[in-house]
Parts: structure tokens; sequence; C-alpha cells
């Protein structure tokens, strides 16, 4: 019985290759990510799977049970043959992954093949490979990630029902009992085995890939940050040469080109002796991406260059959006279309997402210095790209684990940096929107203290549609998260309190952290003090700003004893004239 174990196991090689191969594929990887596939996917997964349970069938081993000999691959069956195969690892994987739609149409496919092939347990085998189908398809979990464990016990569970399918169904019963007893027990612990392989390889293979991604991102997150201090001066030529130059040293690609929504701004790399800067836009799959803000990869056709002997073969060309609209792109060209790989599409729609959040950073400077004349406007927060990259770091290590979670985190940044733009406009706002601002800000700053922080909200709603100088709270709460319990090991507590008094609204914020010494804590609010890793505004500038737009009455009180905490407080008065910007 022992002597087809090695045989069968040595078989599970090809997994090795089908396992490699089906990462290629653009259905199995929306398998693996959990989402729902449409039907031409459905199909392609059946038919995948389907073949990939033929091929274990045809690397079976054939077993003759009237001469008890074994032989290699099987073509066609005689009447005492039978097969020792792994037809049921495909199966079972299209069961796990796609659920049991995809895992009954699999095995169909499979079994049909398996009954033209003859043997006297053929028909059983074909029914067995359904069965298995609908088996796998029971334990597919759409929200949980697939364990080794459960495909080895479901690729061995799925052969032990085939064994009881050809007990059942294959003539003579005694004949059938002697094939059970002889490759029973091999087939059970190798395709059980093998369904667990097939998981691991896939699972190494997709990690290995994610760190490629991740590397990646980190790569756009560094090349943004070196980009930062050029971009934010706004999309000019000058602007565009240097932070192309930058990510030429940095991505091996043959030239980097950027453009505004009219001429080429900067190319630095090959050809740049007809791709000039200042030149009109030629290239047509620039002016589409410029016209639907989706990404493109242009063939040599669609570049349009007058050059003959160009080297730039194709290119991949990004938007480069601001506020959703579209005012640039760029391009990273390459000597061919197979040089496009999935990480390069990877990198160049990160950057480019993260250029344009500088490109809408640089917006906000130039409408603040429009309004310089109005103190309120050149008191306001900007952007604070550190915040920024350890935000998205964060959101990208939870990708692959939490994706909810990393969901809910994108959702709650997008709010802050809304909120955080849309300041530059507003002269006022309700304690409802601040409030939703820096939930959004607290959302992000409680993941990446990993459950060392907690936010206690105590909020009157009555008092929620008092008006308010935009982005005065969370500065508040960043000062409190930077200086008083940023080097707390655990149990760090921010408290809100909003509560509706009889002059007014009284808000406070408390923190549990380090403290302020009482030298210190005469300056603060009465001086300019900024952090170095704050947002700029420091308590000196919240403190004026409620002064001036509030009246004097409302500006901070700050109370604190080193190691027992500091709160922050002010009222908002009911009888107060509203300063205009």
């Amino acid at each position: 019985m022992f002597e087809l174990l090695l045989p069968m196991l040595e078989r599970l090689g090809i997994i090795v290759t089908v396992a490699f191969i089906v990462t290629r594929f653009r259905f199995f990887r929306e398998l693996i990510d959990q989402k729902t596939l449409d039907r031409p996917q459905q199909y392609m997964a059946i038919v995948f799977f389907g073949l990939f349970g033929i091929i274990g069938t045809y690397t079976g081993i054939t077993y003759d049970i009237s001469s008890f000999e074994y032989s290699s691959w099987a073509i066609n069956l005689g009447e005492s043959e039978a097969l020792a195969n792994s037809r049921v690892i495909g199966v079972v994987a299209a069961g796990l992954f796609g659920g049991y739609r995809i895992g009954v149409g699999a095995g169909l496919i499979a079994g049909v093949h398996r009954i033209s092939l003859g043997g006297f347990t053929g028909i059983a085998c074909g029914i067995s490979a359904v069965i298995a189908g609908l088996i796998a398809g029971l334990f597919h979990k759409k929200d949980q990630p697939l364990k080794l464990k459960t495909a080895l016990m479901v690729g061995a569970l799925a052969e032990t029902v085939q064994m009881g399918v050809i007990l059942m169904l294959s003539n003579p019963f005694a004949r059938a009992w002697d094939l059970v007893q002889e490759i029973g027990l091999p087939m059970i612990m190798a395709n059980g085995v093998g369904s667990a392989l097939f998981l691991l390889i896939i699972r190494n293979v997709l990690n290995e890939e994610e760190k490629a991604g991740a590397i990646q991102a980190q790569k756009a997150l560094r090349l943004a940050e070196s980009t930062v201090s050029y971009l934010r001066k706004g999309l000019t030529m000058d602007s565009a040469q240097k932070a192309c130059q930058i990510i030429y040293d940095e991505v091996g690609v043959r030239a980097i080109s950027m453009t505004d929504q009219e001429k080429i701004l900067a190319h630095v790399g090959e050809a740049d002796d007809h791709h000039k800067a200042g030149e009109v836009i030629q290239t047509r799959a620039t002016k589409n991406v410029i016209h639907t803000g989706e990404l493109i990869v242009a063939r040599y056709e669609d570049i349009n260059c007058s050059e003959p002997n160009c080297p730039l073969g194709a290119a991949v060309i990004a938007p480069l959006k601001r506020r959703r609209e579209v005012v640039g792109t760029l391009k990273f060209y390459v000597r061919s279309e197979k040089d496009v790989s999935n990480v390069l599409l990877e990198l160049i729609q990160g950057l480019s997402a993260l250029l344009g959040q500088q490109l809408e950073i640089a917006e906000a400077e130039k409408a603040q210095e429009l309004a310089r004349e109005a103190e309120v406007k050149a008191l306001q927060a900007q952007v604070n790209p550190h915040f920024l990259f350890n935000s998205l770091n964060v959101i990208v290590s939870l990708t692959r684990t939490e994706p909810d979670r990393a969901r809910s985190l994108l959702i709650a940044l997008s709010k802050f940096f809304r909120q955080n733009l849309g300041a530059t406009t507003k002269t006022w706002t309700s304690l409802k929107e601040e409030l939703q601002h820096v939930k959004s800000y607290l959302t992000i700053e409680e993941t990446r203290f990993v459950d060392r922080l907690h936010v206690k909200y105590d909020v009157d709603d009555r008092a929620l549609d008092m008006k308010i100088a935009p982005l005065t709270l969370q500065p508040l709460v960043e000062n409190c998260i930077k200086h008083g319990i940023k080097d707390q090991e655990e149990d760090c507590e921010i408290h809100i309190r909003i509560k509706s008094v009889e002059e007014g609204v009284k808000i406070s914020i408390m923190d549990n952290g380090t403290g302020i010494d009482q030298a210190r804590l005469k300056t603060l609010g009465n001086q300019e003090v900024e952090s170095e890793k704050g947002t700029g505004l420091g308590l000196f500038n919240v403190n004026k700003r409620l002064a001036h737009m509030h009246g004097e009455r409302s500006t901070l009180h700050i109370t604190s004893e080193p190691g027992k905490g500091t709160e922050i407080s002010f009222i908002l008065y009911e009888k107060r004239e509203e300063v205009s910007a």
C-alpha cells in the first residue's frame, strides 16, 4: 500500500508549476482578495480549475486490480484498471477559493473527463469530483483567510468521500474493496498534503509580491517626500524639472516626463533631444489621460514621436489630480511594453496620487498667500506631510491583514484632508464639523498608537450648532499627542468634553500625559511657540485666533501638573460679534 505513496507525492511536483501559473491570472487575484467575480471571470475560474483537475488525472498512476501492477500516466483505462491521481486538488482549490459554484463547475469538467477515460471506477470517480467541489465550497469563507489545516483537512476529506463512493457504485464490490485497500490511504494522505501545499505555494508567491508592492509603496512615499519642497510651489516648469530629476535618479526607467494640460513641463532621461520642455503635447494617449483621468499604458504608435529612431517604445501615463481635476500627467517611458510590470504600474499609481496631494497642498498654500492680509488666513493650518506619510504607511500595513480597517482609515484620512483644505475658504464652521474633523484625525492616531491611545467623548449635541473658527480643535488635540502622551508606553487617554453652559459652550481637552512644569505653563499661549513636529499653529496661534474671532474672553485656559496630565479649555460665548475675514 505504501509503495504507492512516494510516487503520488512525487507527482505533486506539478502543483508547484500550476500554483505559480495561477497567480498570474487576474481572476485568481480577485478570489484571493475576496472580491466578487463577474460572470466571465467565474467561467474562466471554472475552466482553469477544471483543467487543473484534468492534469491531475493525466498525471495519475494506473493500477490494474487483476495483475496488481502500477504504470505511469493515464490515457485509456481497461475494465480492471483504476487511477491513483491528484485530480481532487484542483477541484478542492476551486471550492475553497471560489465557493461551491466554482467548485462544482470545476468538478463537472474534471469528472466528465474522468468518466471518458473508462475503467471500472470511472463513473464513481466522476461523481466524486463534483462532490469534492461541493464539499470544498462549504468550507469557503468569504471574509476570512484560508488556513493550511483547512486545506489539508478538506483535501483528505474529499478523497475519503471518493473512496466511499467507489465502494458504493463500483462493481464488483470485491474488486472495489481491494482497490480502496490498496490506494485509499496513500491517496487520502497525498491529496490532503497536496491541497495544503497548493495553498502554501500560493500564499508564499503572493507574500513575495506583497513585499515587492510594499517596497514600491515605500519608494513612492520617499520620492513624494523628496519632491514635496518643489511641487508645493505649484506645477511649474522649474518644479517639474526638479521633481522629474529626483524620480529619474531613483526609478530604473528610460525617461520621466511631466506635463500640465497643454504642454510638456519637463523631460529627463533618454530622447531629451527631441522630447523637449515647453513643447505642446503631441501624444494622443496623454490627451486621453487628461480627458478621462485614467492611467493608461501607451504603445509606440500611441506616443506619436516624430523621431524614427526614438528609444522610447512605450510609456505609462498617470494623471496628476488636484481636487479631482486633472491638471497634468506624470509619464514613465520604457523601451517596450514588455518592460511595463505590475510593480511599475503600482509605483506610478501611488506616486501620482501622492504628487496630486502635494499639488493640492500647493493650491491651499497659494490661497493662503493671496489672503495674507487677513490675519485669520495667515494662521490657517497647513497639511503636515509627515502625518500623511505616516498615515499611508499604517494603511499600507493593514491593506492585506485588515482590509476593512484600512478602508475605514482611508475614509478618515480623506475627510481629514478635505476639511484641512476646505478651511482655507471658510471663516466660520460649526462645532459639529470641527468635531468630525477631530474624530477623523484621532481615528488614524488611535490605529498608529496600536491600542495605547483611548479617546473619550463627552458631547452635548445641543452645543454642536455653535460657530467656531475653522481648525481650532484639531491643533489642540494634536498638541496632546505630540507633547503630552507621545512618550507614554500604555493607557494614553484623551478626553474631549463639549458642554452647554450658561454663558455659551465650554470646550475642554484633557490628557493624562507628562504634564507641563509651571515655568513653561506661564508662557504657553502668550508667546509664539511652534512644535518641531506639529502643524505649525502652536498654542499661541490658536489663542490669537480665538481672541481675534471670538473675543478676549474666549482665549485658552491651561491647567497642568507634571505627571498628572494637562487640560486646555475655552468658552465660546453666545453673545459675540462674529469677525469676518
